[in-house]
């Protein structure tokens, strides 16, 4: 696990996890959201080659059911050999659904990922590159600013945070949310997935290989076939497999009730240090080769993934205070009813009328561990964007994010046989870096 205009296509069985139930731990809050179509209920994206525009779907309202895909080229998709590459950034690796926020262009990306906008895109803002510096357009790290930039890139500041033991956002104690509450789902989060040996190993074996430069400061590592997402072309390039040491992680991973099925296809090993001023903006993962689960282990040190959504609906907050405790109440009692009979109790929780607030002013942080394992899905995957700021590297970072296939490209899709290619070379665990 780092900016018009259709809504992009619904992926084919997108109600395989609506049902997945709500997995907890004691570490970890699992809610196997439902898995609703990738969509935006506001900002709409720009048209790929062959989609027709529909409306985006109210996001208070049941998913949609599964669209058939828009016209693609006539030739069925095959892996192409020759050429390097990896899953995600580099030129043309990730899907360019550009929109408007700031004045910044916020792309369709991969979890830790951010497509390399071509340079009209960019329109001239960003430092430009530097000296073992990956960044174009209008990203930037602290190697290629230097002492004229104008000003930092946006920080963003976070009003909620999510509790992994109830899936609620709870607001900040010194935001002007605090004491309300509201249910984020969409979240799988599991702290200590790996030992300090594991994690001492995984990254002197990552260390071995070369970090290749890349945008905002940070380092890659790419195991995965090379992709014109804004094209839909696929090539197998270099692309042996996932690395030798991700088998006993992705083994580990099917102890996760939230990954049931889960076959990683692509791996992407991101270095984050404070010293570049490593950093990812607010993005959507791509939708059109990759699935609905996002899998990043945490390594090295803590960090904060920020949560940010650009809807023009609103979210409906809970304001709950417990008297003694001052703990949130669980979102079973967040109801008027309760608020009435306990209200003038000492001592027990009691809950005001709820409140709306535009979800553009919600910002969420998911905190997460050194060697923690994070999994976005529904909500979380489609609804909110990700990001990790400049202030929240504070030593180096190393993360891995591992994908899996769309239903496109998975059991009775369109492309089902170039899925099973994909995953055949994937899983033989004998890859090194593309």
């Amino acid at each position: 696990m780092g900016s018009g205009t259709t809504t992009p296509s619904i992926p084919r069985g997108a109600s395989r996890l609506w049902s997945a139930a709500r997995c907890r731990g004691a570490c970890w809050e699992t809610e196997s959201a439902p898995q609703p179509p990738p969509h935006h209920h506001h900002h709409a994206l720009q048209q790929l080659p062959g989609p027709a525009a529909r409306p985006a779907p109210s996001p208070r309202s049941p998913p949609p059911p599964p669209q058939p895909r828009p016209r693609l080229p006539a030739a069925p998709l095959h892996l192409q050999p020759g050429g390097g590459g990896g899953g995600g950034e580099q030129e043309g690796g990730e899907a360019p659904y550009p929109e408007a926020r700031a004045g910044a262009a916020m792309m369709v990306a991969g979890m830790e990922e951010e497509e390399e906008e071509e340079e009209e895109a960019a329109g001239g803002g960003g430092g430009g590159e530097g000296p073992g510096c990956g960044c174009k357009g209008i990203r930037s790290c602290l190697l290629c600013e230097g002492p004229a930039q104008a000003a930092p890139p946006p920080q963003g500041e976070d009003n909620f945070t999510y509790c992994p033991a109830t899936g609620l956002a709870k607001g900040n104690e010194h935001s002007e949310f605090a004491g309300w509450a509201f249910p984020f789902p969409g979240v799988f989060l599991t702290e200590e997935f790996v030992s300090e040996e594991e994690e001492a190993e995984m990254v002197a074996l990552m260390d071995r290989d070369e970090w290749k430069p890349s945008q905002s400061g940070r380092k890659k590592q790419d195991y995965g076939p090379k992709v014109n997402f804004k094209k839909q072309r696929l090539k197998a390039g270099s692309f042996t497999g996932l690395p030798s040491f991700s088998k006993k992680i992705v083994t580990q991973m099917k102890a996760c009730s939230v990954l049931g099925g889960f076959l990683p296809v692509e791996q992407c090993n991101l270095d984050y240090r404070p010293e570049r001023g490593s950093a990812i903006d607010p993005h959507f993962d791509d939708w059109w080769l990759w699935g609905e689960r996002l899998v990043s282990l945490n390594l090295l040190s803590n960090t904060v993934l920020s949560m940010s959504c650009d809807s023009e609906d609103s979210i409906q907050l809970f304001p709950t205070f417990g008297k003694e405790s001052g703990e949130l109440s669980p979102p079973g009692s967040l109801t008027e009813t309760s608020a009435c009979k306990s209200s003038n109790k000492q001592g027990t929780d009691y809950v005001l009328s709820p409140r709306l607030v535009p979800s553009k002013e919600v910002t969420v942080a998911i905190h997460l561990p050194r060697r923690s394992l994070v999994v976005l899905h529904g909500d979380a995957r489609y609804r909110w964007k990700h990001a990790i700021y400049r202030k929240n590297i504070e030593r180096r970072r190393v993360c891995v994010t591992f994908r899996e296939l769309s239903a496109e490209f998975s059991t009775g899709g369109r492309h089902e046989e170039l899925g099973k290619e994909l995953l055949e070379i994937a899983l033989s665990f004998q890859g090194t870096p593309v």
